[in-house]
């Protein structure tokens, strides 16, 4: 969900344009993020961090962030947005209830323009993401929502591992729902104008609420970015999707209670496609002499393909049918083997980096008592730099392996000329965009 405005979008959480945007088509060529080598946040581990976030330059400002009464061109420009909100169907008295005592925030600003990069493998992610004390504190969340995520899980049939292992990730099962006001941050940001539309059309959605009752205004709390409650719903995707699950008049994903927030999130992916049931990916382990060409998202198959080929679960059993398949190999040959299902693709549409998605799948598996992975991790290797990732596809491009562009993104198209060049060298082409692979090409 991020990932419609920022495709490998991987802030910190409740930094970033959080859970449920609406989503369209990405607009980079690849859909989906390296794996190993993560922007993501360099918080400390007890805050639980849970998300990626894009590259970006950071950029002079333009305009001072000052206190409101001290900028007329803010109060300008909240003047003709007015103008704007109220031909869109806002009430006065809601829009003027709404700005009231609003200010310009100019630690908004500075956050959205200077978003560094933090290089972090997909190990390392995990690690956090799938801590023991956030497992610990998902299974306590589970036995003290139990009958609330049973009807959850009846209504909507959403397993309530899942719906717990986000609002894991996202607020750390509620502790970190963020105190930002989300008319000021979202007035802030849409009159900074970087993306002047997107944040406008949050802002109305904001308003639409505020509208209908559902929270007051100072109460409309979340990220610097407009995330809200304690699964972190953008206001548009809260107008589509969220619930009053508790049936109190309210879809209130905001207070203490959780109910209407995990609910809202068991909807949101009842809308995309949860296949109940069907498990989001399984550790296997590739037979040897496998056809690492196999590998990755341009190869779906049936289990009986699978199975023929010698692919078996990290236990020793069977793969599992749950339709069409494909083998994803986040670290390469040296890391763990992973059959992902449809339902991988269902929590792509909160998140789209597959950390995140594995870090969802894999911490629901060990809230409901999974095991940790078998397989090792290359935890010798580092995760390249965005630089070194363009220069890597540079150079493979150059050496008569093109990646159909250098964007930083290590996608399909890089994985298969990684893969390419790694078979004009006589070694496992596993698509892995490793450092070593980088100094061969220097």
């Amino acid at each position: 969900m991020r990932g419609v405005i920022y495709p490998i979008l991987a802030l910190c959480a409740l930094g970033a344009p959080a859970a449920a945007l609406p989503p369209v088509s990405s607009p980079l060529p690849q859909p989906r993020p390296e794996l190993r080598t993560l922007a993501v946040s360099t918080a400390a581990v007890r805050r639980e961090p849970t998300a990626f976030a894009v590259t970006r330059s950071p950029r002079p400002v333009l305009r001072g962030a000052v206190p409101a009464a001290e900028d007329p061109g803010f109060r300008r420009w909240i003047a003709e947005f007015r103008t704007r909100a109220l031909a869109g169907g806002i009430r006065a008295e809601t829009f003027d209830r709404a700005f009231a005592g609003v200010a310009l925030q100019s630690r908004v600003v500075e956050r959205d323009r200077n978003q560094a990069e933090f290089s972090r493998t997909l190990w390392d992610y995990l690690d956090g993401a799938v801590s023991d004390t956030r497992v610990a504190n998902g299974r306590r969340a589970v036995a003290e929502h139990r009958e609330t995520l049973a009807a959850i899980e009846r209504r909507y049939r959403v397993d309530a591992e899942v719906v717990v292992a986000i609002w894991g990730l996202e607020s750390a099962y509620g502790a970190m729902r963020g105190s930002t006001d989300i008319v000021s941050a979202m007035a802030t940001l849409a009159y900074d104008g970087r993306r002047r539309d997107f944040f406008e059309a949050q802002l109305i959605a904001a308003l639409r609420i505020l509208q209908a009752g559902d929270v007051a205004p100072r109460q409309m709390t979340g990220s610097w970015a407009g995330a809200m409650g304690h699964t972190q719903f953008m206001p548009t995707s809260y107008l589509e999707h969220a619930q009053d699950f508790d049936g109190d008049g309210r879809r209130d994903i905001w207070s203490d209670d959780p109910t209407d927030a995990l609910a809202s999130t068991a909807a949101y992916l009842a809308h995309f496609g949860w296949t109940y049931g069907q498990p989001w990916g399984v550790e296997v382990v590739l037979p040897r002499g496998f056809d690492y060409a196999l590998t990755g998202e341009r190869v779906r198959r049936d289990a009986g393909f699978w199975r023929r080929q010698g692919v078996r679960l990290a236990d020793g059993g069977q793969v599992p049918d749950h339709g069409q398949a494909l083998i994803l190999l986040p670290a390469g040959a040296q890391g763990v083997a992973l059959m992902i299902f449809d339902n991988f693709r269902v929590i792509e549409r909160y998140n789209p980096a597959d950390a995140y998605v594995i870090g969802v799948g894999h911490l629901a598996d060990r809230i409901a008592g999974g095991a940790p992975f078998r397989a090792s991790w290359p935890r010798g290797d580092r995760a390249l730099t965005g630089d070194e990732r363009r220069e890597l596809q540079q150079r493979l491009t150059a050496a008569g392996f093109p990646t159909n562009g250098v964007d930083g993104i290590v996608g399909p198209n890089t994985i298969e000329a990684v893969r390419r060049f790694q078979q004009s060298r006589g070694v496992v082409p596993d698509g892995y965009a490793s450092l070593r692979l980088l100094e061969q090409l220097r």
